[in-house]
């Protein structure tokens, strides 16, 4: 009965139908369509059932060695990301650790850079022609140049990266874990290796299992990293997917390839949900309190920790220094990895910021990601609201729909509207859509749409409904109670989840080298050009530059999403307890 009245007042409203109405055909176009497509392109090519694409990737070597090597690096990165990043959690968040600070900027480096940038940057620092290895081989001439390569680079690079998760949320995780338990449990005699091993870790449990499916399916899918570091001896699934799908023969093994990636994300998924929910991972203590740093009480392991902690330090931290160096020297200083303080200067920057060749694929990164991220937050600001407000089967429907970007890799989608898009569609007015720019701009709005929706939705379930009823019965229409009641409540949010979405898409490189145009490239294919080995030398140069920029916007962004956001909530709480304590001192 809820649900029949929840529809009925809902379609009344004919706002609510026209978002209805574009909603629907957004996601019977892009989202349904374009993925239902490629299962019959795949399987039903001429109109009747066939396995020949299986048959194709069974007798492909290259293919099947690409798919094990991709399941290898899921399973191997789930041990080491997990092992590096708690880790890492533990030695700024839970033991005192002397400069624990100045550790968690080192090892938070990979929030201002990331994916194909990072992967960039780690080839020119330790790759064939890197600084560093530059630097060794004057040491050891006798030495492999190539020894930063294969399965070995991607694993540590990608480790490195994906570690990132882990100081978000598991750290968040572990700041709730109440001192008491700890202490009762040192009290009744267990070590400190027990307490971590009984008391902490298990309630950390679910957040480690969240970051461990993110890690699997960021191995499974992974691009970049095995594309840029892997050479050709190590390859995964994706990349052997661009290169199927770059030939129309062989479009259907991609399409297997991609569909394959797909089924493995969903069980995963599935198993591992199952796994979660099988146990329970909570605190028995009736009042909390804040968790307390520990003290590694064993000199030897304490000095241990220390060494390792400041060594992984050095990792992370190290290419970004060289990166920002070496982006003010000149061309041949880079390419023989030799630096000179008396040879710094901006020229690279001058060059890039100067000439339109360099900076056109920085503004076209810009202007993507600029468009990407106002029409997913506007988009769906409005199907966030009518979700959040009215809970009925439809509504239900559409979310899951939506969520869809959510379970299916990057590929999998790509491929999708490449097929069914290359041909005059009835569903975007007879348009040929593939190999024009707005391809990849649709498909920057695919991938922000569950993220997106999820916060927005979030933000609007916390307004109270008296305020948007007492207008409604003062007479104010549905937009203007929108606009000067609701808009203003979640625009904070709204702000926050648009420069997380831009800073994102900014260095894309997964989707734009299925998607972009030819004469419009952003960064992240430049990016990668400039890793070849037959790049002109100002293109390292400039990839410094790009780099530097990016870190710098991503950093200014990340500090006015979570920094001032942190440093306002911390200044509430301190003023709120002078209150308490004037309130107190008056009593």
């Amino acid at each position: 009965m809820n649900g029949a009245s929840s529809i009925s007042r809902m379609i009344r409203s004919p706002f609510v139908i026209v978002t209805g109405v574009i909603v629907g055909w957004f996601i019977v176009a892009f989202l349904i369509w374009p993925n239902a497509n490629l299962l019959v392109q795949t399987f039903v090519p001429d109109g009747e059932p066939t396995l020949r694409a299986v048959e194709k990737l069974a007798s492909s070597e290259r293919a099947m060695t690409s798919l094990s090597n991709s399941f290898l690096l899921a399973f191997v990165l789930s041990v080491t990301v997990n092992v590096v990043g708690i880790f890492v959690v533990l030695v700024t968040r839970y033991y005192d650790i002397r400069g624990g600070r100045i550790l968690w900027l080192g090892y938070a480096t990979t929030l201002i850079y990331g994916g194909i940038v990072l992967a960039a940057g780690y080839k020119f620092v330790y790759g064939a022609d890197g600084i560093i290895t530059g630097f060794l081989l004057r040491l050891f001439p006798e030495m492999d140049a190539d020894w930063f390569s294969g399965f070995f680079a991607v694993v540590v690079v990608m480790t490195l990266a994906t570690t990132t998760n882990h100081l978000l949320f598991v750290s968040s995780a572990l700041s709730k874990v109440d001192h008491q338990t700890i202490e009762a449990a040192r009290s009744m005699g267990a070590s400190e290796w027990t307490i971590l091993r009984r008391v902490v870790l298990p309630m950390l449990k679910p957040v480690l299992f969240a970051v461990t499916i993110l890690t699997f399916l960021g191995g499974l899918g992974a691009l970049s990293a095995p594309q840029v570091l892997g050479g050709r001896d190590f390859q995964t699934i994706t990349p052997m997917i661009l290169t199927f799908a770059a030939t129309p023969s062989s479009r259907d093994i991609a399409a297997l390839l991609a569909l394959v990636l797909g089924i493995a994300t969903v069980l995963l998924l599935i198993v591992l949900t199952r796994i979660e929910k099988g146990g329970t991972y909570f605190s028995i203590a009736k009042v909390s309190s804040q968790l307390v740093k520990q003290k590694i009480r064993n000199p030897v392991l304490n000095v241990a920790v220390h060494v390792v902690a400041y060594a992984l330090f050095a990792a992370y931290l190290l290419p970004v220094i060289l990166i920002v160096l070496y982006s003010f020297q000149d061309s041949r200083a880079i390419e023989s990895g030799q630096f000179r303080f008396s040879t710094m200067s901006l020229d690279n920057y001058v060059r890039v910021l100067g000439e339109s060749a360099s900076l056109r694929p920085f503004v076209i990164s810009i202007v993507y990601a600029g468009l990407a991220s106002l029409i997913s937050v506007l988009g769906l600001l409005f199907v966030a609201r009518i979700i959040a407000k009215h809970r009925n089967a439809i509504t239900l429907a559409a979310e899951y729909l939506l969520h869809i970007p959510w379970i299916l890799p990057t590929t999998l989608i790509a491929l999708g509207l490449i097929i069914s898009y290359d041909h005059p569609s009835p569903l975007v007015g007879g348009r040929v859509l593939t190999g024009t720019t707005v391809i990849l701009l649709i498909a920057y709005v695919i991938g922000k749409i569950p993220f997106t929706l999820r916060l927005l939705k979030a933000a609007f379930s916390g307004i109270n409904d008296n305020l948007e009823e007492a207008a409604s019965l003062m007479g104010a229409r549905t937009l203007y109670v929108f606009r000067r009641i609701l808009l203003p409540a979640v625009l904070p949010t709204v702000l926050a989840i648009g420069a997380l979405n831009f800073n994102s898409l900014l260095d894309d490189y997964d989707t734009s080298v299925f998607l972009a145009h030819p004469l419009f490239q952003p960064l992240g294919l430049v990016i990668k050009a400039s890793t070849e080995g037959d790049a002109n030398l100002d293109a390292r140069a400039n990839t410094f530059v790009y780099t530097v920029l990016l870190m710098i916007i991503t950093g200014a962004t990340m500090y006015l999403v979570y920094g001032r956001g942190a440093r306002d909530r911390s200044g509430r709480r301190a003023r709120a307890r002078r209150q308490r304590d004037r309130v107190g001192a008056e009593r």
